[in-house]
């Protein structure tokens, strides 16, 4: 991980950039060593991240924040973090866990494409925490170890060492998506049904500030709005509308968190035609406004 750039409300973006000579674009260690490394004070700090990031908790247990929400950790959970996304590990100590990042190239269609002969295979489908159960627990702590060991082969280039690390990610990968549909079952995952809705997600991801409407999406994705809401509820338990919202919702959080700009510069940003209308819809979706948010501190444990 590269040195921290600290934004002006005190969230530190960090970029994909390993210690040289290591020169690989997927990176295995453990907890703990990066505590030795950086300090227990680092490591309470919170931090937006420019690549993916797994955490795979081995021992103890430990209460993270994820995008302004608590996520209760144990061994045997799998953390699933995507660029952008604004964490902090929390005031635990008595855990430990591998850490596996991935640069954002890894996951690219053109990587992706030069790397492996078969369709692509992300993490935009799977939920952003995982609890495995025994036997799948000691599968992914030991394809993770394996990653690590593999790294260790020639930490300086080798072409060989690095389309290995990422055949045995992507591999992993695609048995995450094989768990995700066990402990799922009503999902279906290559159902036209969990391909509309992550289409439907990944235009979400793209469009929240200019299409507020999900009228907006069915016509762009040639369905009605009722399938949208079908496909949503299936996968995820929410509705369509909701998922728009809490998406507008969170990238607000992140606008207060991580910059200095006024409310109005945010809801302006956002859509929103009035400051005030977007204070309405804050106060309906977090229960306080805007300025509340931001005074509060939100990462503060």
């Amino acid at each position: 991980m590269s040195s921290p750039r600290r934004s002006k409300r005190d969230i530190e973006h960090v970029d994909y950039s390993p210690a040289k000579p290591y020169s690989y674009d997927l990176e295995v260690f453990r907890l703990s060593d990066l505590k030795r490394r950086s300090g227990a004070d680092a490591l309470r700090r919170s931090y937006s991240y420019e690549f993916y990031m797994l955490i795979c908790v081995t021992e103890g247990k430990c209460i993270q924040l994820v995008d302004f929400e608590a996520v209760p950790c144990r061994a045997g959970t799998l953390l699933i973090l995507h660029p952008g996304q604004a964490h902090n590990f929390g005031i635990e100590e008595d855990w430990d866990g591998w850490m596996l990042l991935a640069s954002p190239e890894v996951l690219s269609p053109v990587a992706f494409a030069q790397t492996a002969p078969w369709p692509l295979i992300d993490l935009a489908g799977l939920p952003g925490c995982i609890q495995f159960a025994n036997d799948d627990r000691h599968r992914a702590e030991a394809e993770i170890q394996r990653l690590y060991e593999d790294a260790l082969i020639a930490p300086g280039p080798s072409a060989d060492v690095h389309a290995l690390l990422r055949y045995r990610f992507y591999a992993f990968v695609a048995w995450l998506v094989v768990v995700y549909g066990r402990q799922y079952p009503g999902v279906a995952l290559l159902s036209g049904s969990l391909q509309r809705f992550n289409r439907f997600q990944g235009l979400v991801d793209e469009r929240f500030a200019e299409w507020n409407q999900l009228g907006d999406y069915a016509r762009h994705l040639g369905c009605s709005e009722k399938t949208l809401t079908r496909a949503a509820i299936a996968a995820v338990g929410v509705s369509a509308k909701s998922l728009i919202s809490r998406r507008i919702n969170l990238e607000a959080k992140r606008l207060l968190a991580h910059t200095a700009l006024s409310v109005g510069a945010i809801a302006e940003k956002l859509g929103f035609q009035e400051a005030t209308h977007f204070s309405k819809f804050f106060k309906r979706e977090t229960g306080c406004t805007p300025r509340e948010f931001r005074d509060r501190g939100c990462f503060d444990l």
